[in-house]
């Protein structure tokens, strides 16, 4: 009775929570002129972020449907998270090139097509391929969105990314409960195909509010000349987007682990039922919401030491938490102690953004996101053979030690 009680309370806190949010985020930079375009990225951002993060809410289904271990499963997350690395890079080069509206669109419609593509997957192999392809049609749009808000709001670039960004945490709190709710009355591919009429919603204003070309018409990478690379390694050799990418990279790690098990560690490891792990999972992402605005307030006028500092060290003192209490109550408080390393995002990438050049800003994130994801997207697998061996608390004890490296790397960055 308790638990029921509690959980419905969480979850409709939560939505109120995500709807005011919101609300008053973008209401704040509406008044740059843009305030439509930014509605149409956040709510691609909602929209693709939310169908990735509905991959962890149905590891339990897809595990029974095609016979998976935990590392398996870690595998299956480990291809998602790769394909999308790999297609960072191309994606920032067809952003530069073609304009960053136009491969926006492009995005949301490739990923609906991959959606369609994993609901009919009838064998292990299509769903692996289905995945890929998921993956390459997601990456598109992630540097595209940075580098259009950079161009559409530049003085209030860390804001515009925590609202989007924030949006993006609506759709992982709001999707996978729904989601995982099908799956587990349904069957498994309901949890993906009720996201399909979205899809039409979002790439239709992607393309009405959203300029075709946010930059300028001159790109720095339109021929892969020896010039062009030695000017692009100069540009991430800086100290100020060296140790920002590497702190970046870290919490991709501890990110993409921590959301790719986290509901399959309540249920398994804290005894809690599939549906209150959903829910409290989805509330993880709410208070994200609320979190990355304020992240990005943060960064524009205090930098990135002091807040990227705070946000980690509440969190990674909160993993270290984690392992050790028991109880809804206790999960339900530590889980939100957790939150605030969503976060750690939109300071990194904020940074990242202004730090390097204009001409090549798409590239730039493009090859410092590839090389992050790529390195991350192999920690599900690896953590997933650690937890097989029985050793599921360690995994989050190891991800409260990364948390403690990225605040050194953060040291280390120059005071401006």
């Amino acid at each position: 009775m308790l638990l029921g009680y509690t959980m419905n309370y969480l979850y409709h806190v939560s939505h109120k929570a995500i709807y005011s949010s919101i609300r008053a985020s973008v209401s704040g930079v509406q008044g740059d002129g843009h305030g439509k375009a930014l509605l149409a990225i956040a709510s691609s951002s909602f929209l693709l972020i939310g169908v990735q993060m509905i991959y962890p809410v149905v590891l339990p289904e897809l595990r029974a449907a095609y016979g998976l271990n935990l590392g398996t499963a870690g595998l299956l997350l480990t291809v998602l998270w790769l394909s999308n690395a790999a297609g960072q890079v191309p994606g920032g080069i067809l952003a530069d090139r073609f304009g960053e509206g136009r491969i926006m669109v492009v995005s949301t419609v490739v990923t609906a097509v991959m959606v369609v593509f994993i609901v009919v997957s009838g064998s292990i192999a299509t769903l692996f391929l289905a995945t890929v392809l998921l993956g390459l049609g997601i990456a598109l749009f992630g540097v595209a969105r940075y580098t259009a808000l950079d161009d559409l709001f530049p003085e209030r670039v860390g804001t515009t990314v925590g609202v989007v960004l924030a949006a993006a945490d609506a759709g992982q709190a709001l999707l996978p409960p729904v989601a995982g709710a099908l799956a587990a009355a349904v069957v498994w591919q309901f949890g993906f195909a009720y996201t399909l009429p979205l899809f039409v919603a979002v790439a239709l204003a992607l393309w009405l509010y959203v300029p075709a070309r946010t930059s300028g018409p001159e790109s720095g990478v339109d021929t892969f000349s020896m010039e062009s690379i030695r000017y692009v390694g100069a540009a991430l050799r800086k100290r100020t987007v060296l140790y920002g990418s590497a702190a970046f990279i870290v919490y991709m790690i501890v990110w993409i682990t921590f959301t790719g098990f986290y509901p399959t560690y309540l249920i398994e490891e804290k005894g809690l039922s599939a549906t209150a792990a959903g829910i409290l999972f989805g509330s993880f992402f709410a208070v994200g919401v609320a979190i990355k605005p304020l992240s990005g307030l943060a960064y524009d006028r205090i930098g990135i030491r002091l807040s990227l500092l705070t946000v980690m060290v509440i969190s990674g003192t909160s993993l270290v938490v984690l392992p050790l209490v028991d109880g809804l109550l206790p999960i339900v408080v530590v889980t939100i102690l957790i939150a605030p390393m969503l976060g750690s995002g939109t300071i990194t990438q904020s940074h990242l953004i202004q730090g390097i050049p204009n001409d090549i800003k798409g590239t730039g994130l493009g090859i410092i996101r590839t090389g992050g994801m790529a390195i991350a997207a192999v920690s599900p697998a690896v953590f997933g053979a650690i937890a097989d061996w029985g050793y599921f608390d360690e995994v989050f004890l190891s991800l409260a030690g990364l948390a403690g490296l990225i605040v050194l790397f953060v040291l280390r960055i120059p005071t401006e």
